[in-house]
């Protein structure tokens, strides 16, 4: 192995570490790659139905109002403080959540440049809509709400 070989291995797992995202210690349940890429997908489909709520003061808002759905929380987040009262507060209100690895992400999936902390997944959209792909949506939206309620811990 030459010296060039070995100079690009140290490369790719470089870009590699870099990828993996570090996830803060109190982000439990925290969604499986497959899992995660079904919330992020039906997050993206509950934007353009205008079916979401963005951001800590937003979802606090939500919840406090007894809005029903699931909330997503991202587990990246620095200073923690910012979202530890999450979880508590969706457990008082019976409101399933899940953390994603990426606030990258989840920004993305919100069709927005900016990464968000937090998204509460609303059961029916705030304004009615009319489009054709209501059953797909649904159906997605009740297969991602079962899963994220069946990773929820019992204490």
């Amino acid at each position: 192995m030459g010296k060039k070989e070995k100079k690009e291995k140290k490369e790719e797992e470089e870009e590699e570490e870099e990828k993996e995202v570090k996830v803060c210690a109190i982000a439990k349940p925290l969604a499986s790659e497959k899992l995660g890429k079904k919330v992020l997908s039906v997050i993206k489909k509950a934007t353009k139905r205008k079916q979401i709520k963005r951001g800590v003061k937003e979802v606090v808002k939500a919840l406090r109002k007894d809005a029903k759905g699931f909330c997503v929380i991202a587990g990246n987040i620095s200073p923690i403080d910012v979202i530890s009262h999450l979880p508590v507060l969706c457990e008082a209100h019976n409101v399933p959540y899940i953390y994603v690895p990426s606030k990258e992400d989840l920004g993305a999936a919100s069709c927005t440049k900016r990464p968000t902390s937090c998204m509460l997944v609303l059961a029916k959209p705030v304004k009615p809509v009319k489009d054709d792909d209501e059953e797909k949506f649904k159906e997605a939206y009740s297969s991602v709400l079962e899963k994220v309620k069946a990773s929820q811990l019992v204490f």
